[in-house]
């Protein structure tokens, strides 16, 4: 699998058609404001999520529909407050894009549990269609809320006020801590999800200016993950999917009861788009430096 320029072509936010209202105009009132949203939305979705986690029937649709509607929330939303085109959800080339980071993060977890099957970690079973298809719908959900709050909100705002590596690292380090309400979550597989996801997520918004490929990245992982091999989902899934997979040996190598995205694997192989995306993003010239180094250079 490689990685070049042509995966997307990016997208700058367009200028605001109007200005918002003046309590909304400084960057920290609309991200609060934004925050608070979409939490309350990925409390939602959560809550249904889990609900329907053994409703085969039933989660493939739920769970298509639910991205749908956060999807048009967040576009209401952001026009309501921001007043502007949201280019970053733009219509145009939205299903490649996310087709294609859906058969990235596929490729990526497949490398990441090959490398782990290879060294004696993991085993596997035949697990059921259903629940893997009732997997990709809840998953949808998932990838489209947690990227609308991370990336769409969190590092485009923060970017603004910090400057794309400070964007970086605090939409990273949010994504992580954000996995320590799971059952088995751990400080470790905090700090890799931050490392192996939060990084590799954002650093792919900041070279494409789209969230639909780190939407389709997301989908493509996360399904990979518990609906095709069958293993714990950072901390919180279950172990069946079209296999039902079991993991043994040090937690170095399988991620331990955290799941693989608490193994070194993960995170090395996820480094590697990480730093490609932050390659791209740089020749575009879509690294862009804090507000006040900004105007000091003119």
């Amino acid at each position: 699998m490689t990685f070049d320029a042509s995966l997307a072509e990016g997208r700058e936010t367009p200028p605001m058609a109007g200005a918002p209202r003046r309590w909304l105009r400084p960057a920290w009132a609309r991200l609060i404001l934004l925050l608070v949203l979409l939490v309350l939305i990925d409390s939602v979705v959560g809550g249904i999520d889990q609900g329907l986690d053994d409703v085969p029937v039933v989660g493939l649709p739920v769970g298509v529909a639910l991205a749908v509607l956060v999807l048009l929330a967040y576009l209401k939303v952001v026009r309501l407050v921001e007043r502007r085109e949201v280019a970053e959800l733009a219509r145009d080339g939205a299903v490649a894009e996310t087709r294609r980071g859906t058969l990235i993060g596929i490729g990526l977890f497949v490398a990441a549990i090959g490398i782990i099957a290879m060294f004696g970690g993991y085993r596997a079973s035949w697990g059921s269609l259903w629940v893997a298809l009732t997997g990709f719908g809840l998953m949808c959900a998932v990838a489209v809320t947690e990227e609308l709050m991370f990336r769409g909100v969190l590092f485009r705002i923060v970017e603004e006020m910090a400057g794309t590596r400070g964007a970086l690292v605090v939409s990273a380090l949010a994504f992580g801590m954000l996995h320590l309400v799971n059952p088995h979550a751990t400080i470790w597989g905090a700090i890799a999800i931050a490392i192996e996801a939060g990084l590799m997520f954002g650093a792919t918004y900041a070279a494409t200016r789209t969230l639909w490929l780190p939407i389709g990245m997301h989908l493509g992982w996360n399904f990979a993950e518990g609906g095709i091999f069958g293993v714990t989902v950072s901390g919180s899934h279950g172990t069946v999917g079209l296999l039902k997979g079991t993991l043994s040996g040090s937690a170095a190598l399988t991620g331990g009861s955290f799941g693989p995205e608490g193994s070194l694997v993960a995170i090395l192989i996820c480094g590697i788009p990480t730093v490609l995306f932050l390659r791209l993003a740089a020749r575009r010239g879509r690294i862009h430096p804090r507000p006040r180094r900004a105007a000091a250079r003119r």
